[in-house]
């Protein structure tokens, strides 16, 4: 695979988390604000349509919206 689609993969990982429960990028903010991380609501979205962020990022998401398993197929 390519970075791209690497990146492709991930960020698609993340908006599928979202939706399964239900969240949209205005709640995962409040949900980051809430364990200490400040990121608004255009940020978040820039980030997952470029598919660029940082792993710390990704995992500080997954931690937020309570994510117990990471499926990347």
């Amino acid at each position: 695979m390519t970075e791209s689609e690497w990146e492709r993969l991930i960020s698609g990982v993340l908006k599928a988390e979202l939706k399964l429960q239900g969240l949209s990028y205005t709640d995962l903010a409040e949900k980051l604000a809430a364990i200490g991380v400040e990121e608004k609501v255009p940020n978040i979205r820039n980030k997952l349509s470029r598919g660029r962020f940082t792993a710390v990022f990704f995992a500080q998401c997954l931690k937020a919206i309570g994510s117990k398993r990471l499926k990347l197929d």
